[in-house]
Order: structure tokens, then C-alpha cells, then sequence
């Protein structure tokens, strides 16, 4: 009679495929943001700044975040699936309070930022993105089966 499996042999591996099959398109795609993100912050930061300070701080920031999602995805494991669940929740949540604060009040936003009209800027892939991969981080958490 074979012996049963050791909980240890009954748990996903630490990583679960993280940045493997589907996780490598969502790494990509979360690079090109946090590229697109961060160049855009940065050049309204620094020629721009004094026209609309907080837009621009905010689409620096939602770089900075999409960095931070990229960087989790990649490295993977247990530390790499708590940077990416807390960079989406950030990005969700800043996507929604911008989005709809953009809308609300234009004056505090007199340019866009990477987050102003749900990311409308983007196609939307701001507001689509996160639900994609807090989806893809529950999916692929360690668990006992």
C-alpha cells in the first residue's frame, strides 16, 4: 500500500507560476505600464510641474506602483505574490478615487494623469489591470489540495 502524500508533497510550490503561462503576458503588459507610467510621470514632473502638481505627482506614483507590480510578478515566491497583491489593491484603488475624482472635480485636475477617467488615456487598461491581477495572484497562491 503506498503511503499517502506529505502535506509538504500536497501543496503548490511557493512560486505557483507566477511570471509562467498567462503571468508572463500580465508581466509584460505591467512592464509597458510601469514604463509608460513612469516616463510620463516624469516628464510632467519636471517640465510641467507647477500646472498641475498633484496630476502629475499621481501618474509618477501609479509608475512607481506599476513597477512595484512588475518587480513582484518576477521575483515570484511568497514575498514577490504580497508586492503584487498590494501594488493592485493600490492601483485599484487609486484608479477608482482618481477616476472618479478626475470626473468629479476637473479643477483639481486640470491635466490628466495615468488614472484620470478610469485610465481612459490607456484604453482603460488601468482599470482592467488590477482585477486581472489581484485574479492571477489568488489563483496562484499555495494551498493544500
Amino acid at each position: 500500500m503506498p503511503d499517502s502524500p506529505t502535506p509538504a508533497a500536497r501543496t503548490r510550490p511557493a512560486d505557483s507560476a507566477l511570471n509562467t503561462g498567462f503571468g508572463r503576458v500580465l508581466l509584460f503588459i505591467y512592464a509597458l505600464g510601469a514604463l509608460s507610467a513612469s516616463a510620463r510621470g516624469l516628464v510632467q514632473v519636471f517640465t510641467h510641474f507647477s500646472e498641475a502638481p498633484l496630476a502629475y505627482l499621481l501618474s509618477a506614483f501609479a509608475g512607481l506602483v506599476y513597477i512595484a507590480a512588475t518587480v513582484g510578478l518576477a521575483i515570484g515566491g511568497e514575498r514577490g505574490r504580497r508586492v503584487t497583491l498590494v501594488s493592485c489593491t493600490i492601483e485599484l484603488v487609486g484608479v477608482l478615487v482618481v477616476g472618479t475624482l478626475s470626473i468629479t472635480d476637473a479643477v483639481a485636475f486640470p491635466d490628466d494623469t495615468v488614472w484620470s477617467h478610469y485610465g481612459s488615456g490607456y484604453g482603460y487598461v488601468p482599470l482592467i489591470l488590477p482585477f486581472i491581477g489581484l485574479w492571477w495572484v489568488w489563483r496562484h497562491r499555495p494551498r493544500t489540495d
